[in-house]
């Protein structure tokens, strides 16, 4: 089983956010966790122009108050308060960075934080997401697996103490995929949730420009895939837990997706491929495809 001992949610007081942190503090009850709450104030410039229509040749500039970091963290404290859970332990951090992403790295790496847990921001969040957004810089930099929470998922809380009673973990037996069935394992044992385990063929593009059809043998490549699949999950695990195999032919994150709607599942974990992985992660990837479109929490992970 895997351990959780830090979790790092960055909040910025948004909706999202407080969705974000009610999944932390979900998964920490689960692991014993300790959740920081981090919020990274951007430092008020200091020197600000006259407005025109106020500026005269001898006019200085506009002095700005500094940031006031101490109201700044009562206002935090009761943003978390809000989502207190009993027997969770939560910290509050306030720090002043120029960079939000790479100070919510910074305090990742101080922390030695194991999960890292992101609200994105729905229609608009697809832009900022994928398109120089906090988020999707962290995504691209972490080495800590990081769970994104999009915008009407279900608070985590009001599913009583299982936070996720239904887990897809979608494989395709690199060894990232590996590192995404060992925490997915260890989440449906600390949930007590049903466990579905997806491999999707993707034969088309690979075959079909110089491959006739009739000798691509689909039906005996789902069988090896789903016995692959129950070969992963030991027999113990398996005989506690609800466990099931899938393969499907077709695009895998559309495949993925109406898996996870089929199964109004309450989690999909990925794995993120090493080498290449910011390119093929944000330009058309699976794992981006997935993110962007899913309706439950999604945990992404690296080999």
């Amino acid at each position: 089983m895997i351990r959780i001992k830090e979790v790092l949610c960055p909040v910025d007081f948004s909706e999202f956010s407080r969705r974000a942190l009610d999944h932390a503090l979900t998964v920490a009850r689960c692991y014993h966790s300790t959740v920081t709450a981090l919020h990274v104030v951007s430092p008020a410039p200091l020197l600000a122009p006259v407005p025109s229509h106020f500026a005269t040749e001898s006019a200085p500039p506009l002095a700005l108050p500094p940031v006031d970091v101490g109201a700044v963290a009562s206002e935090l404290q009761r943003f978390v308060a809000v989502e207190q859970m009993p027997g969770v332990r939560v910290e509050t951090l306030v720090t002043e960075a120029p960079d939000a992403y790479r100070e919510i790295l910074v305090q990742a790496q101080r922390l030695h934080a194991d999960l890292i847990v992101l609200g994105t921001h729905g229609r608009s969040g697809f832009e900022r997401l994928f398109l120089g957004s906090v988020a999707e810089k962290v995504l691209r930099k972490a080495q800590a697996p990081v769970m994104t929470v999009p915008p009407g998922t279900r608070d985590a809380m009001d599913r009583g103490p299982a936070a996720f009673a239904r887990i897809l973990c979608a494989l395709d037996f690199s060894d990232c995929s590996k590192a995404a069935l060992e925490y997915a394992l260890s989440l449906a044992h600390g949930n007590n949730a049903a466990l579905t385990l997806a491999h999707v063929l993707e034969t088309r593009p690979l075959y079909a420009d110089f491959a006739p059809a009739a000798t691509i043998d689909v039906a005996a490549w789902t069988r090896e895939a789903r016995d692959r699949l129950h070969a992963l999950v030991p027999d113990s695990f398996r005989s506690a837990r609800n466990v099931a195999e899938i393969v499907h032919e077709g695009t895998p994150y559309r495949e993925i997706l109406q898996m996870a709607a089929n199964l109004d599942a309450d989690l999909i974990v990925l794995g993120v491929r090493g080498r290449g992985a910011a390119d093929r992660f944000f330009f058309g990837s699976t794992t981006h495809h997935v993110i962007r479109q899913a309706h439950c929490a999604v945990l992404t992970l690296r080999a």
